[in-house]
């Protein structure tokens, strides 16, 4: 039998039923300090994941750069380097023309959306009005 554990088969209902305030208060605690658990080895793995990706983004950072010049130098191979250069200037500035329209067309879809304060306001302002009218 586990240690802290008494066979409790030949204890009255009267027994039990006192007993049951202290188990609960018991089991509440330990679901406490199970949950405090969880969340003290869900936050270290979060944290230990995140400088993971901070990691790998700024390996990445750096990767740009090298593959800039690994695209100009390839194309230094058939071109000059000032127009290898020129080029891949070019398709960047084209690349970030695009992204920045997408950005602007979705701010825009933002800014045309009715947001819940309006909502309410609107609903009020159309309340109020039905009231006026039966008045």
């Amino acid at each position: 039998m586990p240690r802290g554990y008494r066979d409790r088969a030949d204890d009255s209902l009267l027994t039990l039923l006192g007993d049951l305030p202290e188990l609960v208060r018991n089991l509440v605690t330990a679901e406490i300090n199970a949950a405090k658990a969880w969340v003290s080895r869900t936050a270290k793995d979060a944290g230990i994941g995140s400088v993971w990706f901070v990691l790998a983004l700024f390996f990445l950072f750096w990767m740009i750069p090298a593959l800039l010049a690994f695209t100009i130098i390839g194309l230094a191979s058939w071109w000059p380097a000032w127009l290898a250069a020129l080029a891949t200037v070019g398709i960047l500035l084209l690349i970030i023309a695009i992204f920045a329209l997408l950005g602007v067309m979705r701010f825009r879809r933002l800014s045309k959306r009715e947001n819940p304060g309006q909502a309410v306001a609107t609903d009020v302002r159309l309340v109020k009005e039905a009231g006026d009218d039966q008045l």
